[in-house]
């Protein structure tokens, strides 16, 4: 063989392992970071609005039973006994700081992921910040799920639930979505 042969054979061994990884890299990053960013916002205004419907329905809570109080109306429920009325209200305290004290820890874990993704170049190196969103999630799909929060908690919390879903997809690598149902991945794997 002479020396031109072994220059192109060289050359083509070259060229063949270069394209592959490529190719890889094309099939794990197949989303702008553009789009990625789009969901991470969608995810952190939903957090901000079932934070902000939590807090206003507390304060609607306070100012019933106030207005109530004031109005003199009484019901059967205020005749009742009050060792059990302050039972029932500190299992609505504890039931209520849950959530609060999930949804805060979603919010930060939210926080964390925009901060680590706006400088990085890839945002697939943003994966560990996402794996702790995920958890935050759990966390309040468990208290949701658990408690009795009412249709209006409930909505909220499944928009919210469908964002940090579509925005797991983005963050999966091509080999990880693979079979996946493309808009509820995690009742698919039995994380939500």
């Amino acid at each position: 063989m002479n020396c031109r042969t072994a220059s192109i054979l060289f050359c083509a061994t070259i060229l063949a392992a270069i394209s592959p990884s490529k190719a890889t890299h094309a099939q794990t990053n197949p989303f702008t970071k553009g789009q990625v960013a789009d969901r991470i916002r969608e995810v952190e205004n939903g957090v901000d609005e079932f934070e902000k419907y939590l807090k206003n329905r507390g304060d609607d809570g306070k100012n019933q039973a106030q207005s109530a109080q004031s109005s003199g109306v009484t019901t059967r429920r205020q005749h009742s006994n009050s060792a059990n009325r302050e039972a029932r209200g500190k299992q609505t305290n504890e039931t209520k700081d849950d959530l609060e004290n999930a949804m805060d820890d979603l919010n930060r874990t939210t926080n964390r992921l925009r901060r680590k993704f706006d400088p990085t170049s890839n945002y697939l190196e943003t994966k560990a910040q996402m794996e702790q969103l995920m958890d935050g999630a759990r966390r309040v799909n468990q208290v949701v799920t658990r408690g009795n929060y009412g249709t209006q908690a409930e909505r909220y919390w499944a928009a919210l639930r469908t964002n940090i879903n579509d925005l797991a997809l983005l963050q999966l690598d091509a080999d990880e979505r693979v079979g996946l149902p493309e808009r509820d991945f995690f009742h698919a794997s039995g994380c939500f």
